[in-house]
């Protein structure tokens, strides 16, 4: 397979994956009715990581989409392409960052979502996953799929940088190869 069409599926695998996430955190909810007259909603907006996590992977989702509609345009496997490639190799590089900021969105959505499954006594925090457990559930399945989009930018990155720099001579700093 071709490192491109490779590149292409990695991104769209990761593309789906990011809405997945944004989706799966944000449309969850489970509702629960205590003392028969009290009811309580669980959603996303009740932690803070687990709202910036949905915005993060929707901003990252869409850069991967108009990444992808970049890479159907314009077919950069000849060497006289070299100055997209490395406009593409700086945007990727930009991806690289993104995919930072959703693994940090979903390291803290994950830190805020053990704190919900275990509680925690010195504050007098409760757990809530053992009222609230289709909502945990859903939202762990969501994280696992936020941290694997994440993984699968840093390789889109990676697949990137090989696709430029395979273009220069091994023994000349930054000379292309001869044709």
């Amino acid at each position: 397979m071709h490192s491109s069409r490779i590149e292409t599926f990695l991104r769209v695998l990761s593309t789906v994956l990011l809405v997945l996430t944004a989706c799966l955190v944000g449309f969850d909810s489970q509702t629960k009715v205590f003392f028969y007259t009290y009811a309580r909603k669980a959603t996303f907006r009740d932690l803070n990581a687990l709202y910036v996590l949905v915005w993060v992977d929707a901003a990252a989702a869409a850069y991967n989409l108009i990444q992808l509609f970049r890479s159907f345009r314009k077919d950069l496997a000849d060497n006289s392409y070299t100055y997209l490639r490395w406009g593409t190799y700086l945007l990727d590089q930009e991806l690289q960052a993104a995919s930072y900021v959703v693994f940090a969105a979903n390291t803290a959505a994950v830190q805020a979502s053990v704190l919900a499954l275990t509680g925690e006594k010195s504050f007098q925090w409760m757990k809530l996953c053992n009222r609230y457990t289709r909502f945990c559930i859903q939202i762990g399945g969501a994280l696992a799929c936020g941290v694997i989009a994440a993984i699968l930018t840093v390789i889109i990155s990676s697949i990137s940088a090989y696709a430029l720099f395979r273009l220069y001579s091994p023994k000349h700093f930054l000379l292309l190869k001869g044709r």
